[in-house]
């Protein structure tokens, strides 16, 4: 839901503004909100999860999310809808770094693997789930409700969600009620505020010098952040992120990992869509279904590596993302070749090769990294990881967008401009995918599982090299 829910709002845009009568800047927030409150929600979340209980804090974010998205499909103007999609945000936070955090304390290290390979074929779908979703909903019309039932069929999935959750997920020990690191939370928040505002608003005001100052001002504060967790570790306090993990040379390769794949994802399926639509005539429905063979491929990778469980995860890290770069390459030629009008299966290849180096990467990215994170601090961990996945995205579709429309107004009008502006931004997705190769090739792999569930430690620094 969450996933789906990121991108999902885009194709119903202007069925938004036709309804609510909603201005540009609006529509904006709407889409937006969601993602700033998601940013800053993920690493108190994270956090208090460790505190009072994985399972609690992921129910309530689910019923929470459930409750948002009832609260966005009968909002009756804009502003209601923008703060519903704030709400929506918030627990969205709350609810999905609790999604990885019970992976690694539930599984034995045997079985991680296989459970993180499923969590990969749901990102790898989800990521393109959204746009299909949402076009096949506002197409049909159901009840002339137009846009809203985009927002509605979260109702019986998180019903179902919340009552499978309470019944099937295990009942895991918190740790030791600690008093919250207020002072953390808000110099992390600072921080992924005064990144992500820029990333997201930046080209819709062509780029002012706020942003940039702003982006400047998240090193200051992020710097504060770390100060301020090591003072906290030296009063012997509970940190918000734990300091051996800031130290942790893998832990923080594994976050610049994180954020290279993101980077680039989000960000492709953001320009592909207005190619298709805007470029070549196509729905939104039609535009979904031509991206079909990307979670098909996903799909694919992410049983094959659920196989491999931990084994060969370096040498996968970089396979996956050389596999991503070549089929990001040959999208290109074929995209080059293209005139007055492209098929669906003329881009397939392509597309299904890009699926099957995300699938390959997904799933022992997360399990690799989170092999060094304590049991206790799980949460923290998960947020931090999924932080920075948000921080990547915001920033792969700024690039990308700048790339893609900076483009299309240099270049001459009609469906050969987009042509050009597309294949400009696939190199910049060539480019992301052999750099998270590079990152890859840093790892230290051989790091030892923190054991069964209950039992994780973090091995001493520096990580034996293999």
């Amino acid at each position: 839901m969450n996933l789906i829910d990121v991108t999902i709002v885009n194709v119903a845009i202007p069925s938004l503004r036709e309804d609510l009568g909603a201005a540009s800047s609006e529509i904006e927030w709407v889409v937006a909100g969601y993602i700033i409150a998601f940013a800053l929600g993920l690493l108190p979340f994270g956090r208090l999860g460790d505190v009072v209980g994985r399972k609690r804090m992921f129910l309530l974010g689910v019923a929470g999310f459930t409750l948002g998205s009832a609260f966005c499909g009968v909002s009756p103007t804009t502003e209601t809808l923008i703060a519903a999609r704030l709400f929506q945000g918030l627990t969205a936070a709350m609810m999905m770094p609790q999604v990885l955090a019970l992976v690694q304390v539930t599984f034995p290290p045997k079985e991680r693997g296989f459970a993180f390979s499923f969590f990969g074929v749901t990102a790898g779908i989800a990521s393109v789930a959204g746009p299909l979703a949402g076009g096949a909903l506002i197409s049909a019309d159901f009840y002339h409700l137009a846009w809203r039932p985009i927002f509605l069929v979260n109702l019986p999935i998180g019903i179902f969600a919340v009552l499978a959750g309470w019944r099937l997920i295990p009942d895991v020990a918190p740790g030791r009620r600690e008093p919250v690191d207020v002072v953390g939370v808000l110099f992390a928040a600072a921080t992924v505020f005064a990144i992500i505002i820029p990333l997201v608003e930046g080209r819709e005001f062509g780029w002012p010098l706020w942003c940039f100052a702003s982006m400047a001002a998240s090193v200051g504060f992020a710097t504060a952040f770390v100060f301020w967790e090591r003072h906290r570790e030296r009063q012997r306090a509970t940190q918000l992120l734990p300091i051996s993990l800031i130290r942790n040379r893998h832990f923080l390769l594994g976050l610049a990992m994180t954020a290279s794949l993101f980077a680039g994802i989000p960000g492709f399926f953001f320009v592909i869509a207005v190619f298709l639509q805007v470029g070549y005539g196509y729905s939104p429905l039609e535009s979904g279904l031509a991206t079909v063979p990307f979670p098909i491929g996903v799909f694919i990778a992410s049983l094959i590596a659920g196989r491999f469980g931990s084994r060969f995860a370096k040498a996968r890290l970089i396979a996956g993302p050389l596999v991503l770069a070549a089929g990001m390459a040959g999208l290109s030629v074929v995209v080059s070749g293209v005139t007055d009008e492209i098929g669906h299966w003329s881009i397939f290849g392509p597309l299904l090769f890009c699926g099957l180096g995300m699938g390959t990467t997904v799933a022992p990215l997360f399990a690799t990294i989170l092999t060094v994170v304590e049991t206790r601090d799980a949460g923290s961990g998960s947020g931090a990881l999924q932080s920075f996945q948000q921080v990547g995205a915001a920033l792969g579709v700024a690039v990308n967008g700048e790339i893609f429309f900076g483009t299309v107004g240099r270049a001459a009008s009609g469906a050969t401009a987009y042509r050009d502006a597309f294949g400009a931004s696939i190199w910049y997705e060539v480019a992301i995918f052999l750099v998270l190769a590079l990152l890859s090739s840093r790892l230290r792999t051989g790091i030892r599982h923190g054991g069964e569930a209950g039992e994780g430690r973090a091995p001493a620094e520096p990580a034996p090299e293999v």
